[in-house]
């Protein structure tokens, strides 16, 4: 199963840049298999990027009866945390209540209650409120995260930025994460384990010969074209799924992918706790109103179908609206288009389970392989970022079948880059680095430690003022930290930079960015010359 590059035989090929590609990378490497992943863009540029940066069990899932997902998910959340304290900790969630309140009744729950109860019919009672974070608090043996507890909003500062009619609420766990920075680290460490990872770089197509798979591949920053073999396909192109089956890969496959757009908003600081607020809707949606890159709140998401993955998804004007009015109901102050400074959107590939609505499809993944013919092929269909290690782990139990002798799951608790340190050692961290370069400010050493974690002083180096650190592109953005983004993080432009390994896109202005490129740019043609490092 060695990698021979004179041949360019490979075991396991993988389309698509996400996080399920490459969190399936990392566990193949790590098990010995030899591994390419080829992404046509940037790591995380689609639905892996545009999430709502939540590590959740998933609440609402439960009026679906979606168990199994709901535990696997809560499971997870605690063993994710562990690994990358750096870009994940824990958040709570403050679920505001009347009993005045009315709900879709359409979910399976509802329909149960309205037959059982049909007084009840439209409602969802405290009483089904307080067994669904019962069980949420109990399916997954969580010991880290604190429990529920009730709030009295009239007295507890959670109630001071909303609407005087809501007077408790319920405070529960999840976890925030980052979520483009997890797929980066995931890449990072299958590259350190032997996998071979390359960015803008498209599949034109795959073709079967004999037991192996031909791969047409083209780098399109450089305009070449080459073609390398494997012996077994992972087809994790997200949104693309549908389309490499049958346009790259030209398989017959009954299996169906729904494609269900997600939009956010993020707008200026509306509270100044750092709690997430849990809104429910009377259309059976729910959003989340989340603290954000400390000065903003982010608010998300809708479900709308978006039939075409060749269209760029994007926050229409009707979902701006819709969010903003969503989240005036619950907020005394009204949320309007004027407060919003950003918006995005991400196509989720969900499987197709024939549901009646976006928002009633499944979130739970499926995994099929195509064999006919000869070499296998694994398609992946939908799937959550939470998770995500376990998909990989159950991507890998089909891939062993035609790998006899691999070894067994290993990525539970196994940190990755720059996670190796406490769930709760950001804050000694920080200090630490603030100490060690006196020249960092509180903001910009704590963003350093929650992109880098235990890398960020190697992300400074032995710079012993900012002025070491090469130009200074704004918002703490230097020269020395876009060499260590390009040479280690996979980096090409500045939009990976500002929109992905970070969020300072919401703190430079559009020169700054510009000026940011040409240097990245320059750096590309000229190797490192352009770095002052």
């Amino acid at each position: 199963m060695a990698h021979s590059r004179e041949t360019e035989v490979c075991d396991l090929f993988i389309i698509g840049g996400g996080i399920n590609g490459c969190g399936i990378a990392r566990d193949a490497a790590g098990r010995g298999l030899s591994v390419t992943l080829a992404e046509m863009n940037d790591l995380a540029s689609a639905t892996s990027s545009a999430s709502t940066k939540l590590f959740h069990g998933g609440l609402r899932y439960l009026e679906y009866f979606e168990v199994r997902l709901v535990r696997e998910a809560l499971i997870e959340r605690e063993t994710l945390l562990r690994a990358m304290p750096h870009i994940s900790w824990p958040m709570r969630f403050v679920l505001p209540y009347h009993r005045d309140m009315r709900f879709d009744a359409e979910t399976p729950t509802s329909r149960l209650l309205s037959r059982v109860m049909p007084w009840m019919r439209g409602r969802r009672p405290a009483w089904l409120i307080r067994l669904g974070l019962f069980l949420y608090d109990n399916l997954g043996g969580r010991k880290i995260l604190p429990g529920t507890r009730s709030l009295d909003l009239q007295t507890e500062p959670e109630g001071r930025p909303l609407h005087e009619r809501f007077r408790r609420a319920y405070e529960y766990s999840d976890c925030w994460i980052e979520d483009s920075r997890l797929v980066v680290l995931n890449a990072r460490d299958a590259e350190a384990r032997g996998a071979e990872i390359l960015v803008r770089t498209e599949v034109i197509s795959a073709e079967r010969a004999g037991d192996l798979w031909e791969v047409t591949i083209r780098d399109t920053d450089r305009d070449e074209t080459r073609t390398l073999r494997a012996r077994m396909l992972v087809n994790a192109g997200g949104p693309w799924v549908g389309d490499i089956i049958q346009s790259r890969i030209r398989i017959n496959s009954r299996e169906g992918v729904r494609l269900v757009r997600g939009s956010h908003i993020v707008t200026r600081k509306l509270f100044d706790h750092d709690k997430c607020y849990f809104f429910q809707g009377e259309d059976g949606r729910i959003i989340f109103a989340i603290p954000y890159e400390t000065d903003f709140t982010l608010i998300g998401t809708t479900d709308q179908d978006h039939p075409d993955p060749s269209q760029p998804p994007a926050c229409t004007e009707a979902e701006q609206d819709y969010l903003c009015a969503f989240a005036s109901k619950y907020f005394r102050q009204p949320v309007t288009r004027e407060d919003i400074v950003w918006t995005y959107s991400g196509v989720r590939p969900l499987y197709d389970d024939g549901a009646s609505s976006a928002t009633a499809a499944t979130r739970d993944y499926t995994l099929k392989v195509d064999n006919g013919g000869g070499a296998p092929v694994l398609n992946v269909f939908g799937g959550k970022i939470t998770t995500y290690r376990r998909l990989a782990e159950s991507a890998m139990d089909k891939i062993a079948e035609y790998f006899p002798g691999l070894s067994g799951h290993w990525t539970a608790g196994v940190p990755l880059p720059g996670g190796d340190f406490p769930v709760d050692g950001a804050g000694d961290l920080i200090a630490r680095l603030r100490a060690d370069h006196s020249y960092l400010t509180e903001f910009w050493a704590r963003r350093l430690v929650r992109a880098y974690g235990s890398e960020a002083a190697q992300v400074l180096g032995d710079a012993k003022a900012a002025s070491d650190l090469g130009e200074d592109f704004g918002a703490t953005l230097t020269a020395r930290e876009i060499a260590w983004l390009m040479d280690r993080e996979y980096a090409r432009t500045a939009e990976d930079v500002v929109w992905r390994r970070n969020k300072l896109g919401l703190r430079l202005n559009p020169e700054q960015i510009a000026a940011l490129d040409a240097w990245m740019a320059a750096r590309r043609k000229n190797g490192t010359s352009a770095a002052a490092e």
